[in-house]
């Protein structure tokens, strides 16, 4: 009676574990969609300025912040990019399934790879964070940048 208990808590704990690594992904999916409509909206912004007569200074701060907004939108587009497991995808993930024959598929069903898929999606998912928090602190400098050349531009 234990083994069954143990084992129905391991089969709990990675179903969880398979749905909470999903649920990461499908978050920073969500939170680079919406910082990518806030760099768009702030470039746009800029690039309504670029006719204005504006300091030296201020246009050269301007123009690094804009290429600095450019940064993050290429690593924010990175963390919305698939990741279709390249050359090796993880047992029973569809990238996987796509390369098999209908009676490997069938074959592979008897298998339990939700470790595999875990361990796949958890590096998936991490790659996905840091690429954002990269953009953050990107879009952040930027902002900053901008306050700077907005300074410049009020004090002539």
């Amino acid at each position: 009676m234990t083994l069954s208990t143990e084992s129905s808590a391991g089969d709990k704990n990675l179903d969880a574990a398979c749905a909470a690594v999903t649920t990461e992904i499908g978050r920073t999916d969500s939170k680079a969609s919406l910082l990518l409509a806030f760099d768009g909206a702030v470039l746009a912004g800029l690039t309504g300025l670029a006719d204005k007569d504006l300091p030296l200074p201020a246009q050269l701060i301007g123009g690094a912040a804009g290429l600095a907004l450019a940064a993050a939108a290429v690593l924010l587009l990175l963390v919305v990019r698939p990741d279709l497991g390249g050359r090796a995808p993880a047992p029973g993930s569809f990238p996987y399934w796509a390369r098999q024959d209908a009676a490997a598929i069938r074959t592979s069903m008897d298998d339990d790879t939700r470790s595999a898929r875990i361990k796949t999606l958890s590096t998936i998912a991490v790659a996905k964070y840091e690429r954002l928090a990269r953009a953050v602190d990107t879009i952040l400098a930027s902002l900053a940048l901008l306050l700077v050349a907005a300074v410049l531009a009020v004090a002539g």
